[in-house]
C-alpha cells in the first residue's frame, strides 16, 4: 500500500536550501530552546507508537501502531505524568479495515484524524468526529480538503487548538510508496466545513521546499509551527526525516525561515506541542521500533 512509510513516517534531515536553515527565524518564540529529550512510557503496551498528540486538556495521549503494518489504529492513554501514561486501548468508533492514524483534537473534543476506509470512493482521507470518554461520535469526511483526484493524498494533518484552522498535507502519489511531492497547506473552518486559503503557499513558502514537508503541528497563538522535512537528492528521498520549526510575527504574515530543534535527533518525525507548549512530543525509531518521546523547554 503506498501508506506503507507515509504517515509519520519514513521521512529528513536538513533543508533543501541550506542557507535559509541558517538564518534566524523572522520572530522569536514566547519559550527557550528544546533541550533533554525524554522516552515516553505508555503502562501497559508494547507495539509500536507513532504520531503522539496530547489532547487540549492534557488528560489523554492519542497515538497509532505501525503504520506499515496492514491495519493501522487509533489507540488512546490517560496521563499519569508528563512522561507516563496509561494504556486505555483502542479509540472506539475511529478504526476501520485499512489505516486510521494521526489524531488531533481542538478544545471543542472534536478530532481529527486520517483514514484510508473510503478512498478508492471519495478521494478523501481526514475524517473527524466528537471524542468523550474513548470513544468518537459522529464521524465524517471533513469537506472542502480533498482535490478529488487519484493519486493526490492528503495523508497528514493537524487542526489548531481553537478550531478554525486546519493544516494538512497534500501528497502526490506516482504508484510506489513514497510520495512524489509533499507539502503543507493551510484550510480555514467557514461554518460545518474548511476552505482552502488562497494565500495558503504564500503562508507556507519558506515551509514547502523541493523536499518533503509534512507531519505539521501549530501553536495556539498561530505564530509557532512545527513540521517534519525529508530531503530529496537526486530525486529521491534521503532519511533521516527531521523536525523544523518557524515563527512569525502575526497570524496574517507567512512563516518565517526553518530551524532545525538540535536537541532532537535520529530517526524522527511527527512532533506535536503539550497544551502549556513547554514540552514537544514526536516519535524517534529506537533500534527498529518506533517509540515516543518528548523535549522540554523553559
Amino acid at each position: 500500500m503506498i501508506w506503507t512509510i507515509l504517515l509519520c513516517g519514513a521521512f529528513t534531515v536538513c533543508a533543501g536550501d541550506s542557507d535559509s536553515t541558517a538564518e534566524a527565524p523572522d520572530a522569536k518564540p514566547t519559550f527557550g530552546i528544546f533541550t533533554n529529550p525524554q522516552p515516553v512510557t505508555i503502562e501497559g503496551y508494547s507495539q509500536d507508537a507513532m504520531e503522539p498528540f496530547v489532547s487540549p486538556d492534557g488528560n489523554y495521549l492519542f497515538f497509532n501502531n505501525s503504520n506499515s503494518l496492514p491495519q493501522t489504529n487509533l489507540y488512546y492513554a490517560t496521563r499519569i505524568d508528563d512522561v507516563t501514561f496509561q494504556f486505555q486501548g483502542e479509540i472506539g468508533g475511529a478504526n476501520a479495515p485499512g489505516l486510521n492514524a494521526v489524531p488531533s483534537m481542538d478544545v471543542n473534543d472534536i478530532f481529527y484524524f486520517v483514514s484510508t476506509r473510503s478512498y478508492s470512493q471519495t478521494f478523501s482521507t481526514i475524517y473527524s468526529g466528537t471524542f468523550s470518554s474513548g470513544s468518537l461520535s459522529n464521524v465524517a469526511i471533513v469537506p472542502g480538503i480533498s482535490k478529488d483526484k487519484l493519486g493526490d493524498i492528503n495523508f497528514d494533518q493537524c487542526i489548531s487548538p481553537d478550531g478554525s484552522t486546519l493544516y494538512f498535507v497534500d501528497g502526490v502519489f506516482n504508484g510506489g510508496s513514497v510520495p512524489q511531492s509533499a507539502s503543507i497547506a493551510v484550510a480555514k473552518r467557514r461554518g460545518d466545513q474548511f476552505v482552502r486559503l488562497k494565500n495558503s503557499e504564500e503562508i507556507m513558502h519558506k515551509i514547502n521546499t523541493h523536499d518533503l514537508n509534512y507531519a505539521p503541528d501549530i501553536s495556539k497563538s498561530g505564530l509557532e509551527f512545527f513540521w517534519t522535512r525529508i530531503d530529496i537528492v537526486n530525486s529521491q528521498p534521503k532519511p533521516p526525516p527531521v523536525i523544523y520549526t518557524a515563527t512569525r510575527s502575526s497570524t496574517s504574515e507567512p512563516f518565517g525561515k526553518p530551524r532545525k530543534i538540535e536537541a532532537i535527533t535520529g530517526f524522527a518525525e511527527a512532533p506535536a506541542l503539550s497544551p502549556d507548549e513547554k514540552s514537544l512530543y514526536y516519535h524517534v525509531n529506537v533500534s527498529g521500533r518506533f517509540v515516543i518521546y518528548r523535549v522540554t523547554r523553559p
